[in-house]
Formats: C-alpha cells, sequence, structure tokens
C-alpha cells in the first residue's frame, strides 16, 4: 500500500496560469497530461469550481478549465454573453493553450456553451460532457429569474460587493446549488466570497443571467438540436438540482443518437463541488469509452 507521501507525489499538480485572448487576461487551471478535456464553469462561479476534479481527472488527460470571460481577476466584464460568442470564446481559449480538438465538459450555462460549440464547430469537440445544464428546457429556479430583473440585479452587485452581502451571497448560493448546503466545502465558500468582492464579477454575472433567461425562464432552448450530435456526449445531472429540474437531462438523453445519462444521487446543480469523486469517475469511464481509437 502506498504511503501518504507516495499518494500525494501521485496527484497530478494543479497549475493556475493566465493568458490573453483578444487582448483580455484570462485564468485557467490545468492538470496532467494526455487527449485534451476542457472543463467550463457556470454563471456566478469561476474555473475554480473543479479544483476537486482536476487531480482525478489529471491521470489520464490534460485538464484545461478557464474563466468564463469577465469572471477573472483583472478582467472587465464582456458586452456580449450570448451562448453562441461563449462558445467561439472557447475555440479561442482553444486556439491559445494549442488543442485543435478536446473533449469538453459544461455546467450550466458552461453546459450550454459547451453544446453551442460542439453543434457550430464539431471537428473540434471529441466527446461532449452536459453537466446539469442550462439550454435543455424553459424551467429554472425563479430566483435566478429574479436577478435579471431591472434593478433587482444591480441592488445584488451593490450589496454582494460588500462583506457583509459577499458572505450573504456564499451562503445563499451553497443552498440553492447543493442538494446537501450543510456539506458545503469551506473553501468554496471562501472562493464565493471573494470573486463576489472581485471587481467586474458580480456584473458578469448579471449579464450572463440576463444573456440566458427571459420574463418566463430560460430563452434558449436546443433539445431539438441534440440528434445532430455527432459526438458521443454524456449527460451528468445530480437529482437534487433545485436550480434546473432532473427531467431535463432525462428528456434530452433520450433525443442522443449516441449518449448516455448518469444521475448523481443526493446531488444538487454542481456535482462537480458536491459529489467531486463520483462525476470524475462517471466522466472518466465515458472518456475512456469514447476515446477516438
Amino acid at each position: 500500500m502506498p504511503t501518504a507521501t507516495e499518494a500525494a507525489v501521485a496527484q497530478p499538480s494543479v497549475l493556475e496560469r493566465t493568458i490573453h485572448i483578444d487582448g483580455v487576461p484570462t485564468r485557467y487551471l490545468s492538470a496532467g497530461t494526455g487527449p485534451p478535456l476542457v472543463l467550463l464553469h457556470g454563471a456566478g462561479d469561476n474555473a475554480r469550481d473543479w479544483s476537486s476534479v482536476l487531480p482525478l481527472l489529471g491521470h489520464a488527460h490534460q485538464v484545461l478549465a478557464p474563466d468564463l470571460p469577465g469572471y477573472s481577476p483583472g478582467s472587465t466584464p464582456a458586452t456580449d454573453y450570448s451562448p453562441a460568442r461563449l462558445a467561439r470564446f472557447v475555440a479561442r481559449f482553444m486556439d491559445a493553450v494549442g488543442a485543435d480538438r478536446a473533449a469538453v465538459a459544461g455546467n450550466s450555462l458552461g453546459g450550454l456553451a459547451a453544446l453551442h460549440l460542439a453543434l457550430s464547430q464539431p471537428e473540434r469537440v471529441t466527446a461532449l460532457c452536459l453537466v446539469d445544464s442550462a439550454g435543455l428546457g424553459r424551467a429554472v429556479n425563479p430566483a435566478l429569474v429574479i436577478q435579471r430583473l431591472p434593478g433587482i440585479g444591480e441592488l445584488a452587485i451593490a450589496l454582494g460587493r460588500r462583506r457583509p452581502g459577499a458572505a450573504l451571497r456564499a451562503v445563499a448560493r451553497a443552498l440553492l446549488l447543493f442538494g446537501r448546503p450543510w456539506r458545503t466545502p469551506r473553501s468554496w465558500l471562501v472562493e464565493q466570497y471573494r470573486a463576489a468582492r472581485q471587481p467586474g464579477f458580480l456584473e458578469a454575472t448579471v449579464a450572463s443571467l440576463r444573456a440566458v433567461l427571459g420574463p418566463f425562464g430560460q430563452r434558449q432552448l436546443l433539445t431539438r438540436r441534440l440528434p445532430q450530435l455527432a459526438m458521443p456526449t454524456l449527460i451528468v445531472w445530480g437529482t437534487a438540482d433545485w436550480v434546473i429540474p432532473l427531467i431535463h437531462g432525462r428528456r434530452a438523453a433520450r433525443r442522443l443518437a449516441s449518449g448516455d445519462l448518469v444521475q448523481l444521487s443526493r446531488c444538487g446543480h454542481a456535482p462537480q463541488i458536491e459529489c467531486p469523486r463520483g462525476f470524475a469517475e462517471a466522466l472518466d469511464r465515458f472518456l475512456r469509452v469514447s476515446r477516438p481509437r
């Protein structure tokens, strides 16, 4: 049996780097070597959402997790957060890191961006993983729809950047995102607090929500286009997702020409944070089977 020191050495190191895409600084995390795997976070989060799964996936993949536009320290909010714009950003990120083709996994808003990329540039996506993804149904938690309303979003920004507001926001997001919020990692709460006080972060969050949500829920539905996906596709969903209902994932899986659905019991909207080992095992297993021979 390996010692604790040997086990620690065996874990791929997670590195944090910054590159410029179209002149804008973009932070990304990387780990491991092998076929590229790009991980995309959701609205109101950042690349550090994937910190727990990067070492687990880095044993067999070169894992790359960028901040979406406006979410990196030192960057400014983008003017366009449409899913098509985000997909183009992901393609430019892949160009910048030298990944002509990659498996792409996205959570929530990141899932919608990944889906857009797979549909618009299928030659660049070797495999697709949609994690509690947006774009697969109209329904969404009303708490998010409220934040897109004129004045409400600006109030949330003003309150959230102050110390008490940033702490309250972190707790409120834990209650919304996790199936078992009492087990929320302390490191994630700290990161949520820090990010809320980062200039431009909350503005990027509200702009993201306004781009994809309308008064009656999600604006863009791509379910009918799922049969067009040429690459193997995995849908991962937490059974206790209070943000986007599980039925979206189940209906989407039935439309895939080549794909499957993995349901993570008692897990919420962000399985990569709440259930990192189960999520990483499901994704790694899928990628090994789907790898081109």
